[in-house]
């Protein structure tokens, strides 16, 4: 049982920069492949970016493809997000979990997330 906790978010203005952390609660966290999701309100929860258990393969939503890079270290139980060109649209709470490749289907339960506002 992993219990991860979303952490990074805040308040940036477009075009600018945030880098989000997911660290988990053991070691187990190196077995699963990982993927972030976010959720707006009044809308479903989406896909953003996704790694392998070992790092080797990563995905992204089309719609931060190119801007988004995810990592992820095992050694200190985290995976990160680093989110460049930020847009309004990314003003949403930001969310990992443990994802079943390749379908990126979330395999845990949800966090609170980590709240991210872009300013225009």
């Amino acid at each position: 049982q992993v219990q991860l906790v979303e952490s990074g978010g805040g308040l940036v203005q477009a075009g600018g920069s945030l880098r989000l952390s997911c660290a988990a609660s053991t070691r187990t966290f190196s077995t699963y492949a990982m993927g972030w999701f976010r959720q707006a309100p009044g809308k479903e929860r989406e896909f953003v970016a996704a790694i392998s258990w070992n790092g080797g393969s990563t995905k992204y939503a089309d719609s931060v493809k190119g801007r988004f890079t995810i990592s992820r270290d095992n050694a200190k139980n985290t995976v990160f997000l680093q989110m460049n060109s930020l847009e309004p649209e990314g003003t949403t709470v930001y969310y990992c979990n443990a994802v079943r490749l390749p379908t990126m289907t979330p395999l845990g339960s949800w966090g609170q997330g980590t709240q991210v506002t872009v300013s225009s």
